[in-house]
């Protein structure tokens, strides 16, 4: 399996592999034979050395032989076609899972793969696979920064995002290149750095590219306007978002959370109306969401918690606090490890105006109450909490 992957034995075992096996499997793990070793890089040729004796004929066979020499030595690759193409599949299958499963436990799972692309990428291969190992790298560590984000690690999502668009450069990818930027305008939205949240979604939006990238990148930079309170520039980046899904190309190359379905594109317009002050409008995009989600082969339960706050909010604008409680209903019913940092910031955000005296009532009065049991049980909080965090 190791020779398969292109890596070390050791990196087919993870913490619970190691404290399953006995000691006496561990101690011969790590005291193999050289033999057992999985195929490491090729060793670069040795510097090339004239003879000053030769001449003549013999100074061109010398000059043959030192081509030929190198010549092995570069066709020579620690990753195949095949290993790649593996790469990118198990690359997929997390960004799609990420969309239903335990945060935590992907952001491993993530990070263990990222760690196999890097050291694939310090040993020597064709400049195409290199290419290729780069945009591997580069979704992968767009999407770490995309899940620190939803933990509540701005600062850390950040320097992952700096490290996806170096690969994303490195490759020459416009495809990654947009959606490095779409990541790192999500951060900068929830960091309060706006404008940087319209500059870093703008610049995305410069780049050709596939796939529905264009759509989710005009969708935040609406988002970026409309906290802004800038009512023309969002209106216009969702119309923006609208031109780009009429006129898109192809498909995404992963998917998962690295594309924009028509529900995830009506969850923005939703958040936007909202921040207008048009929560009829806002009502209305979240119920045709939700009702798209119906006909989606993976409903993300993040963009579902999120529409679902929307028409709380719509109802709460509209001084309907029984609306509001009913609509948050399966939000509430969330296990804690799926309430990420967008939706306890948003669900924070309307429970601040429940205080108004349009609001007022005993439905009130429970729905503000569950709204702070919620955000105390979170997944940023119990990450802040668990060991090695500096918290007890």
């Amino acid at each position: 399996m190791a020779e398969a992957f292109a890596c070390r034995v050791e990196d087919l075992l993870d913490l619970q592999d190691r404290r399953a096996l006995p000691e006496a499997d561990l101690r011969l793990l790590t005291r193999r034979t050289p033999t057992a070793e999985p195929p490491t890089a090729p060793t670069p040729p040795p510097p090339v050395v004239t003879a000053p004796e030769a001449s003549g004929t013999d100074l061109v066979r010398l000059a043959a032989d030192e081509s030929a020499t190198w010549a092995q030595w570069a066709e020579a690759s620690n990753v195949g076609d095949i290993a790649l193409e593996q790469l990118l599949a198990e690359t997929r299958a997390l960004a799609c899972d990420y969309l239903t499963s335990d945060p935590v436990a992907l952001f491993v799972r993530t990070r263990v793969l990222r760690d196999r692309v890097f050291g694939l990428l310090e040993g020597h291969q064709y400049p195409r696979q290199s290419a290729d190992l780069y945009v591997a790298a580069g979704y992968l560590c767009g999407l770490l920064a995309w899940m620190s984000s939803d933990l509540g690690q701005l600062r850390d999502a950040e320097t992952q995002g700096r490290t996806a668009w170096l690969c994303a450069e490195l490759a020459g990818h416009n495809d990654l290149r947009a959606w490095v930027l779409s990541t790192r305008s999500k951060v900068a939205f929830w960091d309060k750095r706006l404008r940087d949240a319209v500059n870093f979604a703008r610049r995305g939006a410069a780049y050709h590219t596939s796939g529905t990238v264009a759509v989710l990148l005009a969708c935040q930079e609406a988002d970026a306007w409309s906290e802004l309170g800038a009512q023309d520039e969002a209106l216009a980046a969702l119309a923006r978002a609208d031109d780009a899904r009429a006129v898109m190309s192809g498909e995404d190359t992963i998917g998962g959370i690295f594309a924009c379905q028509p529900a995830r594109q009506e969850n923005y317009a939703a958040a936007v109306q909202l921040r207008l002050g048009r929560p009829a409008d806002a009502l209305r995009s979240a119920n045709n969401a939700l009702a798209l989600l119906t006909v989606q082969p993976v409903r993300a339960y993040g963009t579902e918690a999120q529409i679902h706050i929307s028409q709380a909010a719509a109802h709460l604008a509209n001084g309907e606090a029984e609306g509001a409680l009913e609509a948050l209903t399966p939000v509430l019913a969330l296990p804690p490890d799926h309430r990420l940092a967008p939706v306890t910031r948003r669900l924070g955000e309307l429970g601040s105006g429940v205080g108004r005296p349009q609001a007022g009532g005993a439905a009130a009065i429970g729905l503000r109450q569950a709204i702070e049991e919620f955000c105390v049980d979170s997944a940023p909080q119990h990450l802040a909490l668990s060991p090695g965090n500096g918290s007890a």
